[in-house]
């Protein structure tokens, strides 16, 4: 009997040509799918660089990016597993396969180690190899060898259940792992080695023979039990002067002999070797399938909410549950491991490179809330936010983000508190969200106050020396050489001077080019504290003896009113926010042209200080969902709305795959307008939505009975004092008198061709005749739908009804979507139509400073920019006193100043 020879050679060929075949069948569907592998060569080895040319060669047949990166000998540990690293965190590389062995100074657990489970094509990781020992394990990747070795005897059609198998040889890389394997096809597997006694007698008894003990020729023939099937996995060379090499390569099993007893055999070469490369891009493109599809399997775990009544004190409700780590936040919505900068167990930041990693995904729904005109005690907005969310991602399965502000510690140590939401609906843990979170606020008030003194050190040196020592000050010579920094051309090509070489300056340059020329008079920047302190509000600076007597008064600010929190909210990447912060205008030379602070030089500065700041945070709600916490600009003095770029993160997490069923799967991004819509949801649209190219899919205006009633005609509302009888008992004609605020702010939202739903944030006071004629008025000034909800009291259950109705009004198209402005035309044009069209005034009237101020900044070149309207919250107008939906008055503009970085008037 001679044995059958089972060509390994062939067998691969057909498993590189199905693998081909289905990359470009992939592919045809989804062009970003091109399966990757790095493999990775420390030194010279004839064997290793043999065995990864034959790599580079079948990854090429079966159309796999395959690069081979060939590391010097010498490499350290360090660097090599820094190597790894970098691979580790490259979406686009699916495989990471290390050359073995590696030089003797570097530890091969270690390296191997290394390798991201899911990258561990080789199946030599401590997971991988684990799981395979297991029984029932499920390792994401099988050693490639044994995996071959298996496929073979498949393909033979050996069928292992009952059978003897005898594996000569114990490695971890074949032996062990194959031995594994044919005990999981139900063999019974015999381990044999050096040691064994009888090794004969103990191989007679085997139907399937795997030797791998690295010896030519070990396993004799007449070892053999008639019929049985050997697999030779060895691979060693022994003289031939045939040869050119001089050498040829064999087997661990005596060829000549074995093939006259055994039924099949595999030959060596073309056996088990091609199939361990066969393997290899198998596993790489299972890596690849698996990571197309993680990004797919996104969901959230909620926490429930043990709820009780009456609702305790927000920050009972807080500490009384136990948040999620914020690792595991991440993971459920597919942030990877180096995306996270974790500070401490509950927050962490998020880093901008998710992007670009994400680019290629549909956004997720955009949903703005907004508000009716307030009482003092607020209407719920925030509240609604996070019991909306929960709604959405708790209770009905769609990834969904909160994306809020973080609060100034001004309001929060004053009269306001917090701004975490309240009840069952809360950012948590609700103490650190309220206080220093990450340091952004703080890393903004050493940007603000760096600049601040930059300011002031400018003027003084400008005002005690000459244009020569000051240029000296300004382009020193360093190592015999003096040359201008990189912000410096900035100034050179604002004054038109093409010069690259300081010493070439004319005096005349020389003097434009160093003095500013800053007119105290016109500085607007002020120094900024996040804590309410009335004593700084009118200071004196420039008191001390080294000041020489240049003294000014100036103030301090709360540090959210910073223009640079505001440019931090807006920017759309690190390189727009370096660029607007360059821009800000501080003050204006004597001569009436704008001082920048890329004037100053501080833009570069300001940047590194607010370098960790631009990165979201990112946080949960009670139950467990995710929440954006980030920038905090003041919703009076500006936007009033958390950052572009945590809701562009939030859009591409909560987004679909491209062979996503967008309509089904699609997630969802909850954020939030300042004050009511006539206010936060104008600036929302015109100042933000201009700036990121976003566009909210529906607009959430939040009502409450209490509220309408005021603009119906009832008492003032006072924060701290019982709320009147009429707050607290039925009355249809206030509530409906009060209706027109509701009206009109619903048809300000729809000026911008976006549907509007209603939600109508309930209290046990109000009855179900109030909340049916608040739903009746909705529905008759155009709203989609509105929905009372009681997440206060009840979490995400409680707005449950509320989130399937913004589900359905974010489905429907907007065709007619439009900013309320162009940016041409005057400013005056671009503030009437807000006083008009928003807020139901007659005229606006400007005040003598407010033109003049207008016509400074055209003159500058500043007078295209977007307007935001700092006024009261409490009416539609000007005025405070007038409730409802007054007409027919004038609004006085008083004063108008400049964010030129943040990009508004």
């Amino acid at each position: 009997m001679t044995a059958t020879k089972i060509d390994g050679t062939a067998i691969a060929k057909s498993i590189r040509e199905r693998l081909g075949a289905e990359i470009k069948k992939k592919q045809e569907s989804n062009p970003r799918y091109k399966p990757s592998l790095k493999i990775v060569q420390v030194g010279d080895r004839s064997d290793s660089s043999t065995y990864v040319r034959m790599k580079l060669k079948a990854a090429e047949e079966a159309n796999i990016d395959c690069e081979r990166v060939h590391l010097s000998e010498d490499i350290s540990e360090a660097e090599l597993l820094q190597c790894i690293t970098r691979f580790n965190n490259d979406p686009a590389i699916h495989g990471i396969l290390v050359q073995l062995p590696v030089p003797k100074h570097i530890s091969e657990h270690a390296i191997t180690s290394a390798v991201a489970d899911e990258k561990d094509v080789d199946g030599f990781g401590v997971a991988n190899i684990g799981e395979l020992v297991k029984r029932g394990g499920h390792p994401l990747f099988t050693p490639c060898t044994p995996k071959g070795v298996m496929v073979l005897l498949e393909e033979s059609g050996v069928d292992l259940k009952g059978k003897n198998a005898v594996v000569i040889g114990r490695s971890d890389i074949v032996g062990s792992p194959v031995s594994y394997l044919l005990k999981n096809a139900d063999a019974t597997v015999t381990v044999c080695h050096s040691k064994t006694q009888n090794l004969p007698e103990v191989v007679k008894q085997a139907d399937v023979v795997v030797a791998a003990i690295g010896q030519p020729g070990f396993v004799k023939g007449d070892w053999l039990k008639p019929g049985a099937v050997v697999i030779d996995v060895g691979t060693n060379y022994i003289p031939d002067s045939t040869k050119k090499s001089g050498q040829r390569v064999v087997g661990d099993v005596e060829f000549d002999s074995a093939v006259e007893v055994a039924s099949q055999i595999t030959p060596v070469p073309g056996g088990v070797g091609p199939m361990t490369v066969a393997m290899l891009l198998q596993n790489v493109i299972n890596s690849a399938d698996a990571s197309f599809e993680r990004q797919k399997q996104r969901s959230v775990s909620p926490l429930p909410l043990k709820l009780q009544d009456p609702v305790p004190s927000d920050i009972a409700v807080s500490r009384a549950q136990h948040p999620k780590p914020i690792t595991k936040i991440a993971q459920e919505v597919g942030i990877m491991g180096y995306e996270l900068e974790p500070y401490g167990a509950y927050k962490a930041k998020v880093d901008l490179s998710l992007l670009k990693r994400l680019e290629h995904r549909r956004n997720g729904r955009y949903i703005l809330v907004a508000g009716i005109t307030p009482t003092p005690l607020g209407e719920g907005k925030s509240t609604t936010t996070v019991g909306l969310t929960q709604a959405l991602s708790a209770h009905l399965g769609r990834i969904s983000f909160a994306n809020v502000r973080q609060p100034s510690q001004g309001p929060t140590f004053g009269i306001k508190g917090g701004a975490a939401g309240g009840g069952y609906s809360q950012v948590i843990p609700m103490d650190e969200f309220n206080l220093h979170l990450t340091g952004d606020i703080h890393a903004i008030s050493a940007a603000n106050n760096l600049l601040a003194a930059a300011i002031e050190t400018r003027m003084f040196h400008e005002n005690t020396q000459t244009d020569a020592a000051l240029y000296r000050r300004l382009v020193p010579v360093k190592k015999g050489k003096r040359e201008f920094v990189k912000v410096m051309f900035r100034r050179l090509n604002k004054l038109g001077i093409d010069k690259t070489n300081p010493d070439d300056l004319s005096q005349d340059e020389i003097h434009r080019f160093a003095r500013l020329d800053i007119d105290p008079d016109t500085i607007t920047w002020r120094r900024v504290l996040d804590v309410n302190d009335r004593h700084l509000r009118g200071i004196t600076v420039g008191q001390a003896p080294t000041e020489k007597g240049q003294t000014r008064q100036t103030a301090f600010d709360i540090a959210v009113a910073s223009e640079c929190m505001a440019v931090l909210a807006l920017s759309n990447d690190l390189a727009d926010l370096r660029e607007r912060l360059g821009r800000m205008v501080v003050a204006s030379s004597r001569n009436g042209d704008p001082v920048t602070c890329d004037d100053i030089g501080a833009g570069g500065a300001l940047t590194a200080l607010m370098k960790d700041a631009i990165k979201p945070n990112l946080m949960q709600t009670l139950e467990g969902t995710p929440v954006f916490v980030h920038a905090g600009p003041f919703a009076n003095i500006s936007i009033g709305a958390s950052s572009i770029l945590a809701d562009k993160l939030a859009l591409k997490l909560a987004g679909t795959e491209p062979d996503e069923d967008h309509e089904e799967k699609t997630g969802f991004v909850v954020t939030e307008a300042g004050f009511d819509f006539t206010m936060g949801g104008e600036r929302f649209f015109n100042i933000k939505c201009r700036s990121s190219g976003l566009v909210p899919d529906t607009v959430v205006i939040v009502a409450t009975v209490r509220a309408l009633k005021v603009h119906g005609g009832g008492p003032e509302i006072t924060p701290g004092a019982q709320l009147q009888e009429v707050y607290r008992t039925e009355n249809i004609d206030l509530l409906s008198k009060g209706c027109v605020n509701l009206k009109k702010h619903i048809s300000n939202a729809r000026q911008f061709g976006v549907p509007v739903v209603v939600a109508i944030n309930r209290f046990s006071t109000d009855t179900d005749a109030e909340i049916a004629i608040i739903k009746e008025e909705a529905l008759a000034a155009g709203a989609e739908d509105a929905i009372p909800a009681n997440h206060w009291a009840e979490g995400g259950k409680g707005a449950v009804n509320l989130a399937r109705g913004v589900i359905a009004a974010t489905s429907k198209p907007k065709p007619d979507f439009k900013l309320l402005y162009e940016l041409e035309g005057s400013v005056q044009e671009r503030i009437e139509k807000i006083g008009k069209i928003m807020y139901g005034a007659e005229k606006v009237e400007f005040s003598e400073l407010a033109q003049k101020k207008v016509d400074t900044y055209v003159r500058q070149g500043f007078g295209n920019l977007p307007i935001c309207i700092a006024k009261t919250q409490y009416s539609l107008s000007h005025d405070p006193s007038l409730k409802g939906a007054p007409s027919g008055f004038t609004v006085p503009i008083r004063d108008v100043r400049m964010a030129a970085g943040a990009g508004y008037l």
